[in-house]
């Protein structure tokens, strides 16, 4: 028998999940969020990185995805846009 959440709806019980950094990496941990942010940018090539973001008043970070999964804006490369 599944759980319930209050709303009714089936609760999720975070599983373990490769994720995948713009660098290549991949880091295995439970979780189950759609991505997370890697704030330690501990490799060299961090500081450098095109993946890393800078967010004004924040921790600079890179998003960890799921492997094997779409980038959030892989649907815009297929899009024609009218001239």
């Amino acid at each position: 028998m599944s759980k319930k959440g209050r709303s009714g709806s089936p609760v999720r019980t975070p599983q373990p999940v490769t994720f995948r950094a713009g660098c290549g990496r991949e880091w295995s941990m439970t979780s189950a969020e759609p991505d997370l942010a890697y704030t330690e940018q501990a490799f060299p090539e961090c500081p450098a990185c095109m993946h890393r973001v800078e967010p004004e008043g924040g921790p600079p970070f890179c998003t960890l995805r799921p492997a094997g999964t779409a980038h959030p804006f892989a649907a815009l490369a297929g899009l024609v846009l009218p001239e």
